[in-house]
């Protein structure tokens, strides 16, 4: 490498925006690879970050380099490592684990209590170039495009809560109908579900799930009563698996009476504060509720992976595409509410 300084996309000051700035290319360490960043995408992290609310200014230090969803190629590799080429098309994984804990230890590396994200806590993707362990690379078969890798950050937040239950002849219902929720079902119905309901207040979102997902029911549910729906697909008691991915109280609220007895829940969504839970009722139904983090490292990568190159379609979720030039415009977008994913490309 003999390039020295590259552009990115900073938070430079504790307050609304990003900037684009000129910074030192990274220097990489013997188990670290440099990675020349071709297509990023925005994050809902991203817009948290960007608006600098609350959680933002109590976790991100200032100045840092934002993002955590790319595609790239190698460019530099350090000593040690192996098994790995300059050139080489790649994703990662955005979260920077510890060895020494017994999670890690016990091989479940998504669960290190010693995680770090890039973009958040280290700096991130939003760059001309990233450094990265090696560890953490996921190369990307060819048949698969910059711009799908990109995205399989979320694909993969959408992989590991869809498949956290068998899915094969169940009922779903999935709450919030944001990019990830409909990845989520598009996840649902390759893995066989019969029947897959999305929900949602939004009509813009639930029509992109539409076009994302053909064979997906969705509802707003200010204009109809999931009652009336669990009727229409002749399900005779509820759904068997909710994926909640709103962080909405109400939809989860929702989603506790539309289960069958024994029903389990995967959540993703991250309600604000703290919300009041019917207790009462998850007991006496029998529910079972698993709180979803991140993805699995890194069966959740290679199922994903498999499941593209096996027919899951999820490119239609990608609504807008940007220069980084025009990454305002691209945020603009992202916090209209009525976009589904926004790449930004870098080359």
């Amino acid at each position: 490498m003999t390039v020295n300084t590259m552009t990115a996309l900073a938070k430079s000051k504790p307050e609304e925006g990003l900037w684009m700035i000129n910074a030192p290319v990274p220097e990489i360490g013997p188990d670290e690879v440099l990675i020349r960043i071709n297509k990023t995408g925005i994050c809902g992290t991203d817009i948290h970050i960007w608006n600098w609310d609350e959680w933002a200014a109590a976790t991100v230090p200032v100045p840092m380099i934002t993002g955590h969803e790319f595609a790239g190629e190698i460019v530099e590799m350090g000593s040690n490592v192996t098994g790995m080429s300059l050139g080489q098309r790649c994703s990662g994984e955005g979260h920077l684990i510890t060895t020494d804990s017994r999670q890690s230890r016990a091989g479940n590396f998504h669960l290190d209590p010693g995680t770090r994200g890039i973009g958040v806590n280290e700096q991130g993707a939003f760059a001309q170039y990233l450094k990265l362990p090696a560890f953490n690379v996921v190369p990307l078969p060819d048949d698969i495009p910059d711009e799908i890798g990109a995205i399989l950050d979320p694909l993969g937040n959408a992989v590991h809560t869809a498949l956290s239950f068998d899915l094969l002849g169940e009922d779903v219902l999935i709450t919030g109908a944001g990019p990830i929720g409909i990845m989520a079902a598009a996840v649902a119905r390759h893995a066989g579900a019969r029947n897959v309901v999305l929900t949602d207040i939004n009509a813009d979102r639930l029509t992109l799930a539409e076009h994302v997902v053909p064979s997906v029911r969705t509802v707003d549910v200010t204009r109809e009563d999931l009652n009336d729906v669990i009727h229409e697909l002749g399900m005779s008691q509820g759904f068997d698996v909710g994926l909640e991915m709103s962080g909405n109280q109400v939809a989860l609220d929702q989603m506790i009476e539309a289960l069958v007895m024994g029903g389990k829940i995967a959540m993703l969504g991250i309600p604000p504060g703290q919300s009041p839970v019917n207790w009462n009722r998850i007991v006496f139904k029998a529910i079972t509720i698993k709180g979803v983090y991140g993805r699995e490292m890194f069966e959740t990568w290679y199922k994903m992976i498999a499941m593209l190159q096996n027919g899951l379609d999820i490119s239609r979720v990608i609504t807008h595409r940007f220069n980084v030039a025009d990454f305002a415009i691209g945020f603009a977008e992202m916090k209209s509410g009525r976009s589904g994913k926004v790449v930004l490309d870098w080359t």
